[in-house]
C-alpha cells in the first residue's frame, strides 16, 4: 500500500489530492483567504450571552456571529480568561505558565451566564469551519496540534490514544512527557508518537511552546476581533497528520511552494525529503496523474461501481441520501441474495472513499439493496465499521434497518467539498448540462462488457454522435483497440449526428436494436 500526495497550485489557490495505489482518497482546498479555518486562534468579543441556549455568540470578524456553547468553554476557561485578561492589560509579560496560579475548574453543569457577559474579550478557536447560514463553532479549550502530541495549556494531564495499545509503550511515552512537559500545560499523545525517541518527541514539544509564545507575543495589545494565531496551510497540516512510511511520492507543481513544503518536511521527518518531486509535464498535474477522471466520477450524483452497478447521492440541506443500485450487473449462477450482499460490500467499500473524499458530514442515510439473511446484514454492517476506522472523523452507525437502510452520523468540521461534475452540452450550445461525458464513455464500456461476456452477444455495432465516434477511435491504441484485446471481439463504431451527444444504440448481428 503507498501514498502519494499530488499538490496542484493554481492562481485561485492550492487544490491538495492523497492518492492510495493510485486512488483519490482524499481532496483538499487551500484558497488564497484562508481566515476561519479549523485550529485558528481569535481574540473575539462576545457579542450576546443567550441563557435558553446555554450559549454565547461572538465576534471573530466573520459576517455571521461564530458561536460557542457553555460545554464548549473547557473546565480550565477561568485560568485562559485570567491569562487573555491579564495579557491584554500588561499584567503578563510572558507566555510561561511557571509562575501562572491557576484558577478553579468551572462547573461543568454550569450556566453561561455566571462565566461571560456581553462586551467580553474572549480567547476562542475554531472548531468548525461556516457552513451554510451558520458562522464558524469556537471553543475555548484551546490545543495546538503538532506531529506527536496535542498541547493543552492550562492543563496537567497527560493523555494517550487508545489506539496505542502496548501497556509499557503507554508507560514508556508517559514517562517522557512528565520529564519534559513545562508546567501548567497537558498534553494528548497521538498515535504516531509510538515507538519515536525522546529527542523527537522534545523538538515536537519546543516547537509548539514557541507557537504559543507566538500567539502570547500577537495577543499583547490586540483588540477585537483578531486572528491571533493561524493554523497550518491545508498542505502541511495533512503532512503533519498523514506522512507516514508509506508515503512514496510528493509532487507538485510551483517552486517555491516545493521549497516551503520540504522546509516542513525536513522538520518533521527528514528521512523523507527525497520524496518531493516537482511535476515539470506538459499537461495539468491533475490530468496527469488521472485526478480529473476520478473528480468527474466521484463526485457526481450517479457513482459507478466497478461490477457495474452504482451509488446516487442526493444532498440536501438536513442529510446525505444514499441509494445502491446493482445496476446492470448480472446474477449468473448465483442467488438474489448472494448478487445483493456482493453488490452491497463492493458498495460500502466506495462509500466510505466518497464520504472522505467528499467530506460529507451530518447524517447519512445509504439504502443498500434489501438481504434477508440477517448473517449478510450483519456482515454488511461489520465490513462498513471496519471501513470506516480509517477515517479520522467521529462517527457512528446503526446496523441495517428491515428495510435495508443504515444511517450514519459523521462529524461535519468543514463544508461538504461540492465540485460541479456536468458539462456545458455542445449540442444546445450551452443552454442545458450534461452528465460528465468522461464518465458517460465510461458506462457505455460497462454496458459493452456487460453486453459481450453475460449475454454472450456474438456481434456488436455501436451507433454513437461524431464526438464520441472520434474519442473511441482516436490513435493507434485507441479505446476500440484495448476493447478487441480484451474481449478477442472487433466492435464496429457508426457515427450518426442526428443522435444527442450523450446517447448510443447497440445493434446485434442482425441490425437489431438490443436492449441492455
Amino acid at each position: 500500500m503507498s501514498y502519494e500526495l499530488v499538490v496542484n497550485s493554481k492562481p485561485t489557490g492550492i487544490w491538495i489530492a492523497l492518492l492510495r495505489d493510485g486512488k483519490l482518497l482524499e481532496l483538499h482546498e487551500e484558497k488564497g483567504n484562508t481566515d476561519y479555518a479549523v485550529g485558528d486562534i481569535y481574540l473575539g468579543k462576545v457579542r450576546k450571552v443567550v441563557p435558553s441556549l446555554n450559549a454565547a455568540f461572538v465576534n471573530v470578524g466573520y459576517e455571521k456571529d461564530a458561536f460557542l456553547h457553555y460545554h464548549d468553554l473547557g473546565p480550565q476557561f477561568k485560568s485562559l480568561h485570567k491569562f487573555t485578561q491579564d495579557t491584554l492589560h500588561g499584567k503578563q509579560n510572558v507566555a510561561d505558565l511557571l509562575y501562572f496560579k491557576s484558577e478553579k475548574d468551572i462547573d461543568k453543569d454550569g450556566k453561561i451566564s455566571d462565566v461571560l457577559s456581553a462586551n467580553t474579550n474572549v480567547l476562542v478557536q475554531v472548531v468548525k469551519e461556516p457552513i451554510s447560514a451558520k458562522g464558524p463553532r469556537l471553543n475555548s479549550e484551546i490545543t495546538l496540534a503538532g506531529r506527536y502530541i496535542v498541547l493543552v495549556p492550562f492543563s496537567n494531564k497527560i493523555s494517550i490514544s487508545q489506539k496505542i495499545k502496548d501497556y509499557a509503550e503507554r508507560d514508556r511515552l508517559r514517562d517522557i512527557l512528565k520529564s519534559i512537559l513545562p508546567k501548567n500545560f497537558g498534553v494528548i499523545i497521538r498515535t504516531v508518537a509510538q515507538g519515536k525517541k525522546i529527542v523527537e518527541i522534545d523538538e515536537d514539544l519546543k516547537s509548539l511552546v514557541s507557537r504559543w509564545k507566538k500567539m502570547h507575543t500577537s495577543l499583547k495589545d490586540s483588540k477585537p476581533p483578531k486572528r491571533v494565531l493561524g493554523e497550518l496551510d491545508r498542505a502541511s497540516s495533512l503532512l503533519r497528520d498523514t506522512l507516514n512510511e508509506n508515503f512514496t511520492k510528493i509532487h507538485v507543481n510551483e517552486p517555491e511552494l516545493l521549497d516551503e513544503m520540504r522546509n516542513y518536511v525536513e522538520q518533521i521527518a527528514p528521512n523523507k525529503i527525497n520524496i518531493l518531486k516537482e511535476y515539470n509535464g506538459k499537461h495539468d498535474i491533475f490530468e496527469a496523474f488521472g485526478i480529473n477522471k476520478q473528480i468527474k466520477t466521484l463526485f457526481g450524483k450517479k457513482v459507478p461501481l466497478p461490477s457495474g452497478g452504482y451509488l446516487i447521492i442526493e444532498h440536501t440541506e438536513a442529510m446525505h441520501v444514499v441509494d445502491v443500485n446493482s445496476g446492470n450487473r448480472s446474477a449468473k449462477n448465483d442467488t438474489q441474495e448472494k448478487n445483493a450482499i456482493a453488490v452491497n460490500l463492493e458498495a460500502a467499500e466506495e462509500l466510505a472513499r466518497v464520504m472522505r473524499l467528499r467530506d460529507m458530514g451530518g447524517i447519512i442515510c445509504v439504502d443498500f439493496i434489501d438481504m434477508h439473511s440477517r448473517e449478510n446484514n450483519k456482515m454488511l454492517h461489520n465490513k462498513l465499521k471496519d471501513l470506516l476506522k480509517e477515517d479520522k472523523a467521529k462517527h457512528s452507525l446503526i446496523p441495517p434497518s428491515k428495510f435495508g437502510v443504515v444511517e450514519i452520523t459523521r462529524q461535519r468540521v468543514r463544508p461538504v467539498t461540492n465540485i460541479e461534475t456536468t458539462e456545458v452540452c455542445p449540442t444546445c450550445n450551452g443552454t442545458g448540462k450534461i452528465q460528465a461525458s468522461l464518465m458517460y464513455a465510461d458506462e457505455i464500456e460497462s454496458e459493452l462488457s456487460y453486453l459481450l461476456l453475460d449475454k454472450k452477444e456474438s456481434k456488436v455495432s455501436l451507433h454513437v454522435h461524431p464526438y464520441l465516434e472520434g474519442y473511441f477511435k482516436k490513435g493507434m491504441n485507441s479505446r476500440r483497440f484495448q476493447w478487441f484485446k480484451k474481449y478477442k471481439k472487433w466492435i464496429k463504431i457508426v457515427a450518426d449526428s442526428n443522435m444527442p451527444i450523450m446517447d448510443h444504440k447497440f445493434f446485434n448481428a442482425k441490425d437489431e436494436i438490443i436492449e441492455v
